[in-house]
């Protein structure tokens, strides 16, 4: 059975290296193109497509939304990592938030785990553009998955029995 892809691979959507800038319903400042409200954008798709993917070792990329994908989902795992059982959701909302503003490696960085299949930025105005978009994103995924994951004020066990696999092998 083939993993589950991106239905925005199809789309028109401005490229930095060879990944799209994807439109996001977001609070947090940046530079993503705002979505409509009422569709779905990359961070549902992420969530939604998040239990059924990471149990995939392999990943077959279609296009350049499947790349912002794969990078939400292993995002998602690290997150699910930072939270235990008993994390009430307003510490949870701290941590996550604080996760997804530290610093991190995007695409071209020595340290960024997927630079066989992501290409750097080609120059320095871009690579701050693509450091933008991708905490914007981090911001938004951090957001909701809080408000998805938590119920009565605890994490769901439907969630959180995904924290320890790992999505291709790999994490960010």
């Amino acid at each position: 059975m083939p993993a589950y892809h991106s239905q925005f691979n199809d789309g028109d959507f401005q490229s930095i290296g060879n990944m799209f800038l994807l439109p996001i319903k977001t609070k947090f400042r940046g530079n993503a193109p705002m979505a409509d409200p009422n569709s779905e954008d990359i961070v549902d798709e992420a969530l939604s497509l998040f239990r059924a993917n990471c149990l995939f070792r392999n990943f077959e990329i279609k296009g350049n939304a499947d790349r912002v994908l794969i990078y939400c989902i292993l995002f998602i795992s690290e997150c699910l990592g930072k939270l235990n059982k008993a994390t009430p959701q307003g510490e949870a909302m701290k941590q996550l938030s604080t996760l997804a503003v530290s610093n991190f490696a995007i695409p071209g960085d020595p340290n960024f785990p997927l630079n066989a299949m992501y290409t750097p930025p080609p120059d320095r105005s871009q690579a701050d553009q693509l450091r933008q978009y991708v905490q914007q994103l981090r911001q938004e995924i951090a957001s909701r998955l809080v408000e998805q994951t938590f119920v009565d004020g605890k994490p769901s066990k439907w969630w959180m029995c995904f924290s320890k696999r790992k999505f291709m092998n790999l994490s960010l």
